[in-house]
């Protein structure tokens, strides 16, 4: 259990949960400018049981950047607001990636965040898994991108952009997002 934490100003990633089983962080606060780069507040990686509860992120990147091998995660009563919202990946880049498996994010609230709840997959690139994941009840308020499925992922244009993702995506659902979009389209 790691609880009531507060950290500000990183300059990269707060936490990065990697190969852990049972962690429960709660009461955590991260704060950083907007505009800091790859500041993610949280990153989890190949671990089981990770649970993020009641805690606020100000990132100038992911809130929560879910990776490889994660499974049986929850994340309920987050807050996240700068950055980039919570992030399932990217995924697919790097061969023999482990599945993504068993994500709930409940009760979460967004704002000014350049994307809501995304899953995000390189185009062209390895194959891979990420099934049963639920998002549900989660406030977004002047978010850019609301609800986010890219599987054609390529920030810097040294992708296959032009092929097809090989990560399978199955059981994922989307319930009772609500708020407001920076941006006409919020899907």
């Amino acid at each position: 259990m790691i609880q009531d934490v507060n950290i500000k100003d990183s300059k990269q990633f707060y936490i990065n949960v990697l190969g852990c089983k049972n962690i429960t962080f709660e009461h955590f606060i991260v704060s950083a400018p907007n505009e800091s780069p790859n500041t993610d507040g949280i990153h989890i990686g190949r671990s089981d049981g990770v649970n993020i509860l009641n805690s606020e992120i100000k990132t100038g990147d992911d809130c929560v950047s879910i990776g490889d091998g994660s499974k049986n995660l929850v994340i309920n009563r987050v807050t996240c607001g700068p950055g980039h919202g919570i992030s399932i990946g990217s995924l697919g880049l790097f061969k023999n990636e482990e599945p993504v498996d068993g994500v709930t994010v409940k009760n979460c609230t967004m704002a000014n965040t350049s994307n809501g709840v995304r899953i995000k997959s390189w185009s062209g690139a390895e194959p891979g898994t990420c099934s049963n994941i639920h998002f549900e009840d989660i406030t977004v308020t002047n978010v850019s991108s609301p609800i986010t499925i890219d599987q054609k992922y390529c920030p810097w244009n040294k992708c296959k952009i032009n092929e097809e993702s090989k990560v399978k995506l199955s059981n994922i659902s989307f319930k009772n997002i609500h708020g407001t979009s920076a941006r006409p389209e919020a899907v």
